[in-house]
């Protein structure tokens, strides 16, 4: 399962939209916290040798639209890839809070896997029956169920503004010209918004990006649909068949796709940009290209920070992770309500762990940092940098944030505080005082571009289940406590008269903020209902904002603000000798690559490219997570066993990209891309074309499903008759 971790986005309390889009918690949130802090321009350095800068890899790469390799793929491949093709793709691509998705009609349906709904589901599902479970399908569109918290964007636009921002912090310490910066970004936000909303019918939703960490901004437009609809939902045991053991696994066969669709004024949204899809799908060794929103790398980054990752932050993740998985599957074993409760929640988790820990392995192979080193030194020799070298600037900030970052992911990043009840309250009491501050002057989560998305998402009525929010509060208190020790003056504060377990209680009992309309009366009252609310949750945020906010400053001045003006000098000492002719970092906006159909040799053992259903019942054991659904079992006579299931290729993908379509050259979908191959996870610091594949599902086994198991013929129409 491919999943967006991080996105360089403005975020609240710390947590990136895939945590944005639901109530129900998710340990990631915080600790990803130091990839999600907004627009934090770390440090980001070297490509590999000039030579391999010069030239990209045929399957490696995640290119901006402006700047894609038309010139090498029509050399490689004879492929045209037209300024047309282009901006038909990338009007036809949906930006989802956690995923990528498509339109694939003209009236708003659009495709994605089923692992990216999945808190939609949850959210429409309750203790007594799980969408997540039993699937759903809408016969008539009447029947098609509302996504409470989610919204898909389009790309219709760009803009350059490299040279406003980079002018905005020259001449400035680096901490007077990070806060300089981040002020430009906010304003050139704000002015894109409003010149939309003055002369165009839709008003745009305007992010500044930040590519080759610090070499581009740009202003990216999007046209935001914020009315989603849920039309088809396979059961979870064949949409994620195999389960954790065969996730980042090949051969695979999970049907993991599900369909929405996008709505305007209460009607099936007008989308005439859509990708028809090729039921036949591929063959073996043809070209494809995957249009998508790739969520985070780190390829540019220094030595010195990816020694940070492998020594403090992935450990740190792991071990918070792995203990609350085991709290997490013992919750749910103790009836069939509080298993459908934490599902979605522990997919998540497992999913996490799974990455970091190959994550961390690969940070562990010291022939690719010696490589890393390398490229570092032939930079610097033909760079000829003037004053301090940039290098050692970023390798001693992340020594400094060594020491910051237990007491900044504890208290600012919400680790200690892992609920969604005290993520609202957070939102509430900052959001009532940021919002009486100039757009520039605020945090950069609580902009004016920002405040729909926590609006959104604070007016939603979303189940909260009180069991679940205690056990991940506890959880977190107990561990702030072990971390910073008992004598940190926030831990003192808070737990000398209590247990973590008998605060998590109370707090959970007595607050008000599971009720929706409490939320927004809150939220619309502003301040003042705010400072006059006594609810435990909002004094618990009270309390320890003071805390998190000098912490997070200190964290700004010595470890964002020094990385970002080392970057900044790194990035144009890069473009000075190299340009564009090499690709930015993901930051979980647009790209697209291209690769071919193709298995790989594992062991020396070769990997066939294609799957077939007749194997996945095969494998079935008759439990999950190796069991087919009974739809699947009743028709299974009438099904077509040599339907090819899912798909090997050479896609240069990471998380984010979950949902993205499987692209030919003529831009028909010819699969949906739902995860890589085990090796593909050391994709977030380097690409090894000889095993690195990226993992989809074949259009010929969702046209199977549809027709023969769901009977879904009306939407199977919709879907062929484009």
């Amino acid at each position: 399962m491919l999943e967006q971790i991080v996105a360089e986005v403005p975020a609240a309390v710390s947590c990136y939209p895939v945590q944005q889009a639901g109530r129900n918690n998710d340990d990631q949130c915080i600790v990803w916290r130091r990839r999600a802090a907004p627009v934090i321009l770390r440090g980001f350095v070297l490509m590999a040798a000039c030579a391999a800068l010069q030239s990209a890899h045929a399957d490696e790469g995640m290119w901006t639209f402006d700047n894609f390799p038309t010139a090498a793929v029509r050399q490689a491949y004879g492929a045209q890839i037209t300024p047309a093709w282009l901006d038909h793709v990338r009007l036809s691509t949906i930006r989802l809070p956690n995923c990528t998705a498509s339109f694939v009609s003209p009236e708003g349906l659009l495709l994605t896997n089923h692992h990216c709904i999945e808190q939609c589901l949850a959210e429409l599902s309750t203790k007594d029956g799980s969408l997540l479970e039993m699937g759903f399908f809408a016969s008539f569109r009447k029947d098609e169920l509302g996504c409470p918290a989610q919204h898909a964007d389009v790309l219709v636009g760009t803009e350059n503004i490299t040279d406003q921002v980079l002018e905005a912090g020259a001449g400035l310490s680096n901490a007077a010209a990070n806060v300089a910066r981040k002020k430009k970004l906010t304003s050139l936000e704000q002015a894109c918004e409003h010149m939309s909303a003055r002369f165009k019918n839709d008003r745009l939703v305007c992010q500044a990006v930040n590519l080759y960490h610090g070499g581009q901004f740009f202003l990216y437009k999007y046209k935001r649909y914020s009315d989603l609809r849920l039309v088809f939902a396979p059961e979870a045991d064949i949409a994620a068949f195999g389960g954790d053991p065969d996730n980042f696994q090949f051969p695979r066969w999970s049907l993991d796709f599900a369909v929405l669709r996008a709505y305007e004024n209460n009607k099936p949204a007008k989308t005439p940009n859509f990708l028809q899809i090729n039921f036949a799908g591929p063959s073996v060794n043809q070209l494809v290209l995957v249009s998508g929103e790739p969520g985070s790398t780190a390829r540019l980054q220094t030595r010195a920070e990816l020694e940070f990752d492998r020594d403090v932050f992935l450990p740190f993740a792991l071990m918070r992770s792995s203990e609350l998985r085991g709290r997490y599957i013992q919750f749910g074993k103790a009836n069939p309500a509080d298993h459908r409760i934490v599902q979605a929640a522990l997919n998540n988790l497992q999913n996490g762990i799974k990455v970091r820990r190959k994550e961390l392995d690969a940070l562990n192979d010291d022939t690719a940092l010696q490589e890393k080193s390398a490229a570092e030194s032939s930079l610097r020799s033909s760079a000829h940098l003037q004053g301090l070298d940039p290098w050692n600037e970023i390798q001693s900030a992340s020594m400094r944030e060594r020491t910051l970052y237990l007491p900044y992911a504890f208290i600012e990043g919400g680790a200690g505080f892992s609920s969604a009840l005290f993520r609202d309250a957070r939102q509430l009491l900052r959001g009532a005082e940021e919002r009486l501050k100039p757009n520039a002057d605020r945090l950069r989560e609580f902009t004016d571009t920002a405040i729909p998305l926590i609006e959104q998402d604070l007016f939603a009525r979303i189940p909260v289940y009180a069991e679940f929010e205690e056990l991940t509060l506890s959880f977190s208190l107990e561990r702030m406590r072990e971390w910073l020790g008992p004598d940190h003056p926030v831990v003192r504060r808070l737990l000398s008269k209590e247990s973590p377990d008998e605060l998590a209680t109370r707090l959970i009992a007595e607050t008000k903020l599971d009720d929706a309309l409490v939320r927004r009366r809150l939220w619309q009252g502003g301040k003042a209902a705010v400072d006059a609310s006594h609810d435990p949750m909002i004094e618990l945020a009270r309390s320890i904002d003071g805390d998190a906010r000098s912490i997070r400053k200190q964290y700004e001045d010595e470890v964002e603000a020094p990385i970002a003006s080392a970057a900044e000098r790194i990035a144009a000492a890069r473009f000075k000798l190299y340009g564009t002719n090499t690709y930015p970092d993901a930051t979980f906006t647009l790209r697209l690559n291209y690769g071919t159909v193709q298995g790989w040799l594992e062991s020396g053992t070769p990997v066939e490219p294609f799957t077939y259903l007749d194997r996945a019942f095969e494998r079935a054991t008759g439990a999950p997570p190796f069991k087919i659904p009974a739809s699947w079992m009743k028709v299974k006579a009438q099904l077509d066993m040599r339907t090819p299931f899912c798909i090997s290729t050479s896609n240069d993908i990471v998380g984010g990209n979950s949902g993205s379509p499987l692209i030919d050259a003529s831009g028909r979908i010819v699969g949906l891309m739902f995860d890589g191959n085990v090796h593909s996870i050391a994709g977030r610091y380097w690409f090894n074309p000889a095993n690195n594949r990226a993992v989809a599902l074949h259009p010929a086994i969702i046209r199977e499903a549809l027709e023969k198991v769901y009977g879904a013929k009306d939407l199977l129409a919709e879907l062929n008759a484009n």
